[in-house]
């Protein structure tokens, strides 16, 4: 099939009814449903890109094995220009939604290609497994398919491993095998997109405990399959708003859901780790999943820098600039984008070849990224929050904006300084609020502290392997003084 258009993304939504609750209701029309719609739709845009000729040949390439087009999200990098290959199209996409939505389409694509490069650790544990995930890569690949994952457990008991829970099937696990595959019973979040993807991919985080055998899965099945249920959370916006008073939150929003199996039958093929705690452990470490790390890199990037211009034009509009406090701050924002900017392109130029033969960004750099990032966009929004202030709260909408009573003291008293007119700074002023004070906006800021899990215990592991890497050799320089050295001392 090769790469897919926009139009071919939402056939395949029409063609394949799933089961979504959302507002206590069962949503049974996805493509006309207001809360899903406008995003369905950018996301068609960015499959539509594949096809512009301004993006075609910056963002896929020629399948060697197939000699198809396909994204550069498959593509396993071999070289430094491999890597660019692939960071433009995350580049791209992210500039396309303002880095807005942390898991369009490349996200897992490339967490797939990573795993399936990496196929000699499945291997270990089980021929199969590793069969089928090179054959899953492969299938998501040339059907150009468009995954959500859910990794984490319901927050319930987190005192108790997952088989020590009051209910046994409180956490997903495996409840019997057949000869047609694992039959599977419980709960995972957090499903990002989930009601308007193809499939679903589950992989493990470390933390399982002797007893945790049955939840140690890592599998896909297609969001339809029978007895799954996507639960949703409460929407950030009504999607009746119109794209004047909430321009980004009517376009943008990412639902996120609890996926419920109830009993639903994964395939043998489709199973990439079942019953090992030692596999379970490992796999997010040793299979390259964390090479996500450069797409969220990337995106985090353009999503900083667009909060930092926010910032920067509401400051302007208002003529607040030129204040030397103001000045500081967005100073401040600046140089996080600048740091950021550094990093990822530091993480590219010293990226080194795995055994595998892929070329990967240097860790350190990556996880860097990702360490600052959680504080440096609430940091961004709390910026903008302050720049804005009161004027923030007190914008009219749209209807008031076009009443021709209202026209001319719209004009005289919602401006801003003089060469800013009272329906340009409305629009800026509704676009900052989206971005900082709404849910949606809460929401990005609450997913930038999260979306790599919990930053106290990656900073941790990160200090970990850094001091593993690093040996401070430099303190034992310094302490390394001869003996007439020692004893001018006395």
């Amino acid at each position: 099939m090769g790469i897919r258009t926009g139009q071919d993304y939402i056939n395949g939504l029409k063609s394949r009814p799933r089961e979504v609750w959302l507002e206590g209701r069962r949503v049974t029309d996805l493509l006309n449903e207001p809360n899903f719609r406008q995003p369905i739709q950018e996301i068609a845009k960015l499959y539509d890109m594949q096809h512009d000729p301004e993006y075609k040949e910056k963002i896929t390439d020629i399948c060697e094995e197939t000699g198809e087009r396909v994204s550069n999200a498959f593509l396993v990098p071999k070289s430094f220009d491999d890597l660019m290959r692939r960071r433009n199209l995350y580049e791209a996409w992210a500039e396309a939604t303002f880095g807005l939505m942390g898991r369009s389409p490349d996200f897992l694509n490339v967490t797939v290609t990573s795993m399936a490069s990496n196929y000699k650790f499945f291997e270990r544990y089980n021929s199969k497994w590793a069969e089928n995930i090179v054959n899953y890569h492969k299938y998501i690949r040339d059907n150009d398919l468009f995954l959500t994952h859910a990794l984490i457990n319901p927050q319930n008991d987190r005192s108790k491993a997952a088989h020590e829970q009051k209910d046994t099937f409180t956490h997903l696990g495996a409840v019997e095998e057949t000869s047609e595959g694992i039959v599977v019973r419980g709960a995972k979040m957090l499903a990002t997109l989930a009601p308007i993807t193809d499939e679903v991919i589950i992989y493990p985080f470390p933390g399982f405990r002797k007893g945790d055998e049955r939840y140690t899965l890592s599998f896909a099945i297609p969001i339809d399959t029978p007895g799954l249920r996507i639960v949703c959370r409460e929407p950030m916006q009504s999607g009746k708003r119109p794209v004047f008073d909430h321009p980004l939150a009517s376009r943008f929003e990412e639902m996120d859901a609890v996926l419920i199996f109830n009993d639903v039958l994964v395939p043998w093929n489709r199973v990439f780790v079942h019953n090992n705690l030692e596999a379970g452990n490992t796999v997010y470490a040793q299979t390259g999943l964390s090479q996500n790390t450069h797409q969220n890199g990337v995106r985090g990037l353009v999503k900083l820098r667009f909060a930092q211009q926010v910032a920067s034009r509401v400051a302007d509009a208002i003529g607040v600039d030129g204040f030397l406090n103001v000045q500081t701050q967005l100073g401040e924002l600046a140089q996080s984008v600048e740091t950021i900017r550094a990093l990822l392109r530091t993480a590219e130029n010293e990226y080194a070849i795995n055994e595998q033969g892929e070329a990967v960004p240097s860790f350190t750099s990556l996880e860097t990224i990702r360490g600052i990032l959680p504080k440096a966009y609430p940091r961004a929004i709390e910026v903008i929050q302050t720049i804005g202030a009161g004027g923030l709260l007190l914008s009219p909408t749209g209807f008031d904006v076009e009443h021709p009573e209202l026209r001319e003291d719209i004009n005289r008293y919602y401006g801003g300084r003089e060469s800013v007119e009272a329906y340009d700074r409305i629009r800026l002023f509704k676009l900052a609020w989206d971005l900082s004070g709404e849910a949606f906006g809460q929401r990005l800021v609450q997913y930038e502290r999260y979306y790599s899990g919990d930053p106290v215990r990656k900073l941790g592991m990160f200090y970990n392997k850094y001091k593993q890497e690093n040996q401070f050799t430099m303190v034992d320089r310094a302490l390394q003084l001869d003996k007439s050295e020692n004893l001018s001392m006395n």
